[in-house]
C-alpha cells in the first residue's frame, strides 16, 4: 500500500486548540505556503490525511506505537466488543469495560471524536491549499483534492456510526473562529445530505482504477463502497425512526434524528450498492479445486492471502502478520513455542456457520438462559457425540484422522477456513511429527496454562493464518494478509438487504447477489435451503443477518450491524457460553457452560457512544445521546 505507507516525518501545521477539533492555528501561514509550494511535501500532507483511516486490523490495544501522536485514539476495531468474539484476556484491556457495560462519558477507550475531527481538519486544510502547488499538473491536483474530499466525508460517516449526528464543519471560511459554546450537533438529515453530496463530488474526479504500484489509493469504487455502507446504516432502524430519539432536538430547534421511518432510504441504499456493482471492476475471489468444499475454503482464504485480489475495493496490506497470528496460535508449549491463544470466536459465531450439504443454518435459537441450542432438525447438525477417523478438509492427504466432535462435522467452507477447534491437527506444523491441538485442562494447549493466554471458549480464529506458513517460533514465518476496508462480498450483501427492505421489494434481485456469496463457499442457493423464504420478508431478513455474521466475521462489521439493526439487547446481552475446558478429558470438554465466560451487556443507550466529557467541557451546549 505504497501511498498510505509513506513515512510521515511531516509536522501537522494546523494543531488543534480551543475547541480542539475545529480551530486551526493560522499563525503558521508561511509554513503552509512552503508546504504547498513543493510536490513532495504536498503529497506527504495528503498521506497524513489518509493516516486517520480506521486501523481495524489492530484487534487489541498493545499494537499501537506509543511514540506516534494520537495512537491512543486509534483503537477502532470492534471485534473484541462484538458478540462474534470472545478474546482470552479480561484484564488490562480496553474492550472489557465495554463488554461488561461499565463504560460512561469519561471512558477513554475507543473515544474517536477528536481523532476523526483532526482528520477532517487536515482534509479541509489540504483542500484549501492543494491548488497552490502549481508544480503538480492540474488534473493530478483535481484528483488529490477529490481524495481529501472523500476522506473528510468518510471520517464524518465514521463519527456518525459511533456517535450519531455530529457538528458538520464543511467548506468554511478558514478565518472563521468557532467557539465551543456556540455550536451543537446538526440534524442527522443534514449530516446525510452533506456526506452523500461530498461522496458524489469526490467520485467525479477519482479514477476507476490505479496502477498496481499505487494500490491502496482511492478510486471511484472505494467512494461508492463507502457510500453503500453509510446509506445502508442510515436506512436501518437505529438511524431511521428509532423511538429512543423521538423528540430530541439540538439548540437550533432541529430534531436530531428522524422522527419517523422513511422506507425510501432503502432505495437509496440499494442504488449506492448497485453503483459499485455496475462499475464491473470487481469480482468475488475464486480459486479452483475439483473438490467443492476445498474450492470454497481456498476461495474464502484467498480474500486475505491473495495480495490485491479483485474482490478488494479498498484494503490495507499487512506485510508481517505476527501481531495477529501469534494471538491465533495455541499456547502451552506442547504444540508450539510461541502462541498467545487469544483471538477466539464466540460460540454463537461457531454455531452460526451453515451446514455444507443443505446450506441451512443449524441453530435457530437457545433455551435454558442461552445454554442449550435449538437445533433445526432439517439441517443435519448434532451438538453431541463424535465422529471417528474424521479428516479435516485442509489436512494433507497424509494427515492422520481425528476424533471430531459432531458439531464440527459437515460445516461450510468458511467454518473450516476460519475456526480452529479442539482435536484438530495443527495446521501450520512443518515438523516431522503431527501435533494435535486440544484445549481441555490436560490437553496440549490447556485451559489455565498462563495468565490469560488460553482460550475460554474452546476455539481459535485462524482465518488470517495461512496454512502454508510455519509459524513455530524457530521459523517465524508469520505470513501476510490483506485487510479489506471494503470488498465486493460485503457490497453484494448490502444490496441483497436493501432489495428486501425497499418499498418496491425486489426479492429475486436480492437473492441473485446473496447467492453469489453462498455459491463461492460451495453452498446451494438460499431458496433451495429454505424454500419458505420466497415471499417471506421477515425470514429473508433473519437469514441474511446470519449470512453477514459468518461471511464478514472478524472484519469489524458485526458490532455496527447489531446496533443499526437494533438487535443488541437480544444478540449482545446476557450470559456467554463456551465449551467446558476445565474438564480433564477431551470428551467431557465439549459440554456447554457459562462457568468460564463473563456476560456481555448491551442496553439501549449502548447502541451509540456518549459524547465524551472532553467534548462536553468544550461545547457547553452540545446535546448528549439518549441514556447518558
Amino acid at each position: 500500500m505504497k501511498f498510505i505507507n509513506i513515512i510521515l516525518f511531516f509536522t501537522l501545521f494546523f494543531p488543534l486548540f480551543s475547541c480542539n477539533f475545529l480551530e486551526p492555528d493560522l499563525e503558521k501561514q508561511l509554513d503552509i505556503e512552503e508546504v504547498f509550494s513543493r510536490r513532495r511535501s504536498t503529497e506527504r500532507y495528503l498521506a497524513n490525511v489518509y493516516a486517520y483511516l480506521p486501523t481495524d486490523f489492530y484487534a487489541v490495544a498493545d499494537h499501537f506505537d506509543p511514540n506516534r501522536a494520537g495512537s491512543a485514539e486509534r483503537l477502532t476495531s470492534t471485534v473484541s466488543r462484538s458478540d462474534e468474539a470472545y478474546f482470552s484476556w479480561i484484564a488490562y484491556v480496553n474492550y472489557q469495560t465495554f463488554n461488561d457495560g461499565s463504560w460512561n462519558p469519561t471512558t477513554s477507550g475507543y473515544h474517536l471524536w477528536s481523532h476523526y475531527y483532526k482528520g477532517i481538519n487536515q482534509a479541509t486544510v489540504f483542500m484549501d491549499h492543494v491548488n497552490e502547488c502549481t508544480v503538480i499538473p492540474p488534473d493530478e491536483r483535481k484528483a488529490m483534492l477529490a481524495e481529501a474530499r472523500f476522506l473528510r466525508a468518510y471520517y464524518y460517516s465514521l463519527l456518525i456510526q459511533q456517535y450519531g449526528p455530529v457538528f458538520v464543519w464543511g467548506d468554511t471560511d478558514p478565518d472563521l473562529t468557532i467557539k465551543g459554546d456556540d455550536i451543537d450537533r446538526h440534524s442527522l438529515d443534514y449530516n446525510i445530505e452533506f456526506i452523500t453530496e461530498q461522496f458524489d463530488l469526490a467520485a467525479v474526479d477519482l479514477p476507476v482504477t490505479v496502477e498496481s504500484s499505487w494500490y491502496g489509493k482511492l478510486t471511484k469504487g472505494a467512494v461508492y463502497a463507502a457510500k453503500s455502507r453509510f446509506l445502508l446504516y442510515m436506512a436501518r432502524p437505529l438511524f431511521n425512526g428509532c423511538p429512543w430519539y423521538v423528540g430530541m432536538k439540538n439548540k437550533y430547534g432541529d430534531f436530531l434524528f428522524p422522527q419517523t421511518a422513511d422506507p425510501n432510504k432503502w432505495d437509496e441504499a440499494a442504488k449506492a450498492a448497485k453503483q459499485v456493482i455496475d462499475l464491473n471492476e470487481y469480482e468475488l475471489c475464486q480459486k479452483s479445486d475439483n473438490d467443492n468444499l476445498l474450492r470454497g475454503i481456498k476461495s474464502y482464504q484467498a480474500i486475505f492471502f491473495d495480495k490485491w485480489n479483485k474482490e478488494l475495493i479498498l484494503a490495507k496490506w499487512i506485510p508481517d502478520a505476527y501481531f495477529w497470528n501469534v494471538r491465533c496460535n495455541p499456547s502451552g508449549g506442547k504444540v508450539l513455542k510461541e502462541g498467545y491463544c487469544g483471538f477466539c470466536p464466540s460460540l454463537k459465531l461457531v454455531d452460526t456457520y451453515p451446514m455444507q450439504n443443505n446450506g441451512r443454518f443449524p441453530i435457530t435459537g437457545y433455551t435454558n438462559d442461552g445454554k442449550d441450542p435449538i437445533i433445526d432438525p432439517a439441517s443435519g447438525y448434532s451438538d453431541v457425540g463424535f465422529t471417528e477417523n474424521f479428516k479435516h478438509p485442509i489436512d494433507p492427504p497424509s494427515g492422520k484422522p481425528i476424533k471430531a466432535h459432531n458439531s464440527c462435522v459437515g460445516r461450510d467452507a468458511r467454518f473450516y477456513a476460519s475456526i480452529l477447534f479442539s482435536g484438530m491437527n495443527w495446521i501450520n506444523d512443518w515438523w516431522s511429527t503431527e501435533q494435535q491441538v486440544t484445549f481441555h485442562a490436560t490437553g496440549t494447549s490447556p485451559y489455565g496454562t498462563t495468565q490469560g493466554d488460553f482460550t475460554k471458549v474452546g476455539y481459535l480464529f485462524r482465518r488470517m493464518s495461512d496454512p502454508a506458513n510455519n509459524t513455530d517460533a524457530g521459523a517465524g514465518n508469520w505470513g501476510s494478509f490483506s485487510w479489506p476496508l471494503f470488498r465486493l462480498g460485503e457490497i453484494y450483501l448490502n444490496y441483497a438487504e436493501a432489495c428486501n427492505e425497499k418499498p418496491n421489494r425486489d426479492e429475486a434481485e436480492g437473492l441473485k447477489y446473496w447467492n453469489m456469496v453462498r455459491e463461492r463457499s460451495g453452498l446451494n442457493k438460499i431458496e433451495a435451503a429454505y424454500p419458505e423464504i420466497v415471499g417471506n420478508k421477515e425470514l429473508y431478513r433473519t437469514l441474511l443477518q446470519k449470512e453477514r455474521m459468518v461471511e464478514l466475521a472478524f472484519e469489524s462489521l458485526r458490532y455496527y450491524d447489531v446496533r443499526t439493526w437494533m438487535i443488541g439487547e437480544k444478540e449482545s446481552n446476557g450470559k456467554r457460553y463456551g465449551r467446558n475446558l476445565q474438564a480433564t478429558t477431551y470428551e467431557d470438554s465439549w459440554e456447554r457452560t457459562d462457568a468460564i465466560c463473563t456476560p456481555i451487556v448491551c442496553l439501549p443507550k449502548h447502541h451509540l457512544f456518549p459524547i465524551h466529557q472532553e467534548q462536553l467541557n468544550e461545547m457547553k451546549n452540545i446535546t448528549q445521546n439518549y441514556g447518558w
